[in-house]
C-alpha cells in the first residue's frame, strides 16, 4: 500500500522487451536506499515489484511490466530518459500522509488544461466515463501516484489544484496539455458501492443503486 506522497522524481534509464514483458531500469537514489528483491515501488502510481535492486552502488532498480500493466496504464508509452514519480510501499508504522493508494491503476486520463497561478497551478484532466461516479468534489484521487484533493468535477473531467511542493517535487509540475496520466480512484468508494449493491441489488453502478433505492 502507498499514500500518494511521492518521495522523489526518478529517471527511466532503460526500456527493453523480454518475451511478453517490458523491463524498466529506473534510477531513484532515495527509494533504493533500502530496496530489496521483491519489494514494491510505485512508478507513476503503478505498484511494481523490484527484481534487481542495486541501490548500494548506483541507485537503480529493475522492474517488469506484464501485459495487464501495459494495457491499463500509461507506462506503455514511457521511453528512456522519462522522469517518473517514485514512492516506496508505506511501512505499518508509517504516516498516512495522503490517502490509501493501492498502486492498482483504474484508468488513463489526459491533461486538458493547465492554469498557472501566482504560486499554484490548476489542472483539468479528462475523466473516463467508467470512473466518473467515484470522483467527487473534495474527495481524493491519485494522479500518476500523487495523492490529490479534487477541487471540482464535471461530467467528463475533474480539476485539481497543485501547491508549490507538488509542483516542485512531482512530475505534475511539468506535465503539459495532451499528456496522459495514470488515475486511481479512492478504493473506499468502490467498496461502498459494492456493499450497497448487496442490499439493494442492481448492476453494480452507483447510478443503478440510487435509482433502485428511490424506487423502494
Amino acid at each position: 500500500m502507498f499514500t500518494g506522497i511521492v518521495e522523489e522524481i526518478g529517471e527511466v534509464l532503460a526500456v527493453r522487451e523480454s518475451a511478453e514483458v517490458v523491463v524498466f531500469t529506473v534510477r531513484g537514489r532515495t527509494v533504493t536506499t533500502d530496496a530489496r528483491h521483491g519489494d514494491s515501488i510505485a512508478v507513476n502510481g503503478v505498484c511494481l515489484t523490484v527484481i534487481d535492486p542495486d541501490g548500494s552502488t548506483d541507485g537503480t532498480f529493475t522492474v517488469e511490466l506484464v501485459p495487464e500493466t501495459l494495457k491499463r496504464s500509461s507506462l506503455s508509452t514511457v521511453t528512456e530518459g522519462a522522469r517518473v514519480n517514485l514512492e516506496r510501499a508505506v511501512p505499518v508504522t508509517g504516516r498516512l500522509g495522503g490517502h490509501i493508494v493501492q498502486g492498482h491503476v483504474d484508468g488513463v486520463a489526459t491533461l486538458l488544461t493547465r492554469t498557472p497561478g501566482e504560486r499554484s497551478d490548476e489542472l483539468r484532466f479528462s475523466l473516463p466515463a467508467e470512473l466518473a461516479r467515484y470522483v467527487v468534489e473534495k474527495g481524493s484521487v491519485a494522479v500518476d501516484g500523487v495523492s490529490l484533493t479534487v477541487a471540482g468535477v464535471a461530467p467528463d473531467s475533474f480539476v485539481v489544484a497543485l501547491i508549490p511542493t507538488t509542483l516542485s517535487h512531482t512530475t505534475l509540475g511539468f506535465r503539459e496539455p495532451g499528456d496522459n496520466v495514470n488515475v486511481e480512484v479512492d478504493v473506499v468508494a468502490k467498496y461502498v458501492e459494492r456493499l450497497a449493491v448487496g442490499y439493494v441489488g442492481g448492476s453494480g453502478s452507483a447510478a443503478a443503486v440510487g435509482e433502485e433505492a428511490r424506487a423502494q
